[in-house]
């Protein structure tokens, strides 16, 4: 029988979680952004910064509301599931709580203001941690088997 090692996740394989959620989200938010604000909705001259009150809701707060579920109910986000990592709180292992899902959530701005210097220093940590899983108390694993 093999055993399964844990592993921190490095920069390479979160970033490619990262881009199947985005292109996920984009998927799922797209068409009804479309259906409200037509295809002007990409000029943005037409809708400069904040198409209206539907883009917040559909961009922003329900994406949001989806990852911490995920995270929550999980342990991963759909593009963090199909690369087979998952995130956890860093002293026990287990599933984060709600206040670290949501701290962390929010402390990914805190790693992209300035210049996404929090998310390249998972390259460099030693337990890949980025800023908002320091600031959460996360990390992101992987199972290994040896």
């Amino acid at each position: 029988m093999q055993e399964q090692v844990t592993e921190y996740a490095g920069f390479w394989i979160r970033t490619l979680a990262n881009i199947i959620d985005s292109f996920l989200i984009l998927l799922v938010t797209f068409p009804p952004l479309i259906y409200i604000y037509g295809w002007g909705y990409f000029d943005f001259e037409q809708t400069g910064w904040v198409a209206g009150p539907a883009e917040i809701i559909i961009s922003w707060i329900l994406p949001s509301i989806a990852v911490i579920i995920f995270w929550l109910q999980k342990q991963a986000t759909p593009g963090k599931m199909a690369v087979g990592v998952k995130v956890v709180d860093a002293l026990t292992r287990d599933t984060m709580s709600a206040g670290q899902a949501i701290g962390r959530y929010f402390a990914y701005f805190v790693s992209l203001v300035p210049l996404g210097l929090g998310f390249i220093w998972i390259a460099f940590d030693s337990k890949k941690q980025g800023w908002h899983d320091k600031l959460a108390g996360t990390v992101v694993v992987r199972s290994k088997k040896n």
